[in-house]
C-alpha cells in the first residue's frame, strides 16, 4: 500500500466487499483492500484525504474504524517497541487497557501481547490499568505478519461502566430449578443445549435439574448431555469476551419435591413462574425488596408441564410473567431472569435516588 494514513475498517462478515466499494467511491485516491489475507469482516484503507475517517463513517456497512498509529512486524519484540510512540497518547492520570485481536498463526498469544505491551506502556507513562472502563484502549489488530496498533477512547469499549448496575448482584445468588424435557432423544438434547446455554449466560449460582417423578434414564441422559454442550459453548464465548474470570455454573440433579423441602427449610426465597399467579407488576415492590435481602433466590421453571400446583403453597411468590402467554421451555430461564432483573434494577435505582 502507498503513502497515507491507514485505517482498519470492521464490518459484518460478508459485507467487507460492499463497504470497500463504497469507500473507493468516497475516497477515489485511497488504496482499499477488502478481506486482507482472506479474513472476512475487515477492510484495510490507506488514504491521504484529511477527512477520510469522517467519510468512511458515512457508510452504513462500516461498524468501526480504527485509525492506525503504528504499523509493525507481528512479533512481541516489535510490538513492544511501538510503546514509545503510543505513550504520547496516554497521560499519567489516565487509565488504559490493551486489547488484542490476532489473526493467523504466531508463536505468541493475544494475552502475551496484552501483557508485554501493557507493561511497557506502564513503564513509560506510569498510568494505571483498568480493564473494565479505561480512559484509553490500546487496540492491537494483528493480520498475518503485520500488526496495526492504535489508541482510541475507552468509551467505545465500555460495556461495563460505573453508572451501570452489575446484573451479577442478583444472578450470583440465584438458583434455577429446571424440570427436564422428556420425549424424543434428539429433542431432549436440543432443549438441554438451550437451557444449559441460558443458565451459563446469566452466570447463576446453580442450575438444578429436577424431575418431578420417575423418568426414562436415557431421556434424562440426553437432556443432561445437551445441558453440558450448551453450557460449554456459552462458557467459551464468555471466557474470551469478559474482562473478569468466568466460572462454569454448577449443575446438579435433584428430586423436585426435595428441592422445595430443603430450600424452604433453609428459609430461601422461592419463586414459581406460572400463569395462575399475580402479574409481576402487582407484586414488584415487595418482590424487589425480598430479592435484595434474600441470601438465595430459587426460581422454579417447568418444562412441557408447569410446576405441580401442590408446591405453590410453599413458594413465597407465584408470578405470571406475561399474562395470557405461555413461554416455550427454552425461553423460561431468559424470560424469568430478565423480568426479575428489571424489577430489581428499578428498586436499586430508586434506592440511589433516595440517598
Amino acid at each position: 500500500m502507498g503513502a497515507g494514513r491507514k485505517f482498519i475498517v470492521k464490518t459484518q462478515r460478508g459485507m467487507e466487499s460492499v463497504a470497500a466499494n463504497y469507500i473507493s467511491e468516497l475516497l477515489p485516491k485511497a488504496e482499499v483492500w477488502a478481506s486482507p489475507m482472506g479474513y472476512s469482516g475487515l477492510v484495510l484503507v490507506e488514504s491521504s484525504d484529511e477527512d477520510a475517517l469522517e467519510k468512511i463513517l458515512q457508510i452504513p456497512e462500516v461498524e468501526r474504524v480504527i485509525p492506525v498509529i503504528v504499523e509493525t512486524e507481528a512479533s512481541l519484540e516489535k510490538i513492544a517497541e511501538s510503546a514509545e510512540k503510543l505513550a504520547d497518547f496516554i497521560d499519567e492520570n489516565e487509565t488504559y487497557a490493551v486489547k488484542t485481536k490476532r489473526r493467523g498463526k504466531h508463536d505468541f498469544s493475544s494475552i502475551d501481547v496484552n501483557r508485554v505491551l501493557g507493561a511497557k506502556i506502564k513503564e513509560l507513562t506510569n498510568a494505571d490499568v483498568n480493564l473494565s472502563w479505561p480512559d484509553k484502549v490500546v487496540q492491537v489488530e494483528i493480520i498475518g505478519d503485520r500488526a496495526y496498533i492504535s489508541v482510541i477512547p475507552g468509551e467505545e469499549f465500555r460495556k461495563y461502566t460505573p453508572d451501570k448496575i452489575d446484573a451479577r448482584k442478583l444472578f450470583k445468588k440465584l438458583t434455577i430449578v429446571q424440570m427436564p424435557y422428556w420425549g424424543d432423544y434428539k429433542a431432549c438434547r436440543l432443549f438441554g443445549e438451550k437451557i444449559g446455554r441460558a443458565a451459563q449466560a446469566f452466570e447463576v449460582k446453580e442450575l438444578i435439574i429436577a424431575p418431578k417423578e420417575r423418568m426414562d434414564a436415557y431421556e434424562l441422559m440426553e437432556f443432561i448431555r445437551g445441558v453440558k454442550i450448551g453450557q460449554e459453548s456459552r462458557y467459551q464465548i464468555q471466557r474470551d469476551a469478559y474482562p473478569w474470570n468466568v466460572e462454569k455454573v454448577p449443575v446438579t440433579v435433584w428430586d423436585l419435591y426435595q428441592v422445595v423441602r430443603d430450600k424452604r427449610r433453609k428459609k430461601r426465597l422461592l419463586i414459581i413462574t406460572d400463569p395462575k399467579g399475580p402479574t409481576l407488576a402487582e407484586v414488584k415492590d415487595k418482590l424487589a425488596k425480598d430479592l435484595h435481602y434474600a441470601k438465595e433466590v430459587v426460581v422454579f421453571i417447568g418444562s412441557r408441564e408447569g410446576i405441580p400446583k401442590g408446591l405453590f403453597r410453599f413458594a413465597d411468590y407465584v408470578v405470571d410473567l406475561a399474562p395470557y402467554m405461555t413461554f416455550a421451555t427454552e425461553h423460561g430461564i431468559p424470560a424469568a431472569l430478565v423480568s426479575l432483573w428489571e424489577v430489581y434494577e428499578e428498586f436499586l435505582r430508586g434506592g440511589e435516588k433516595g440517598e
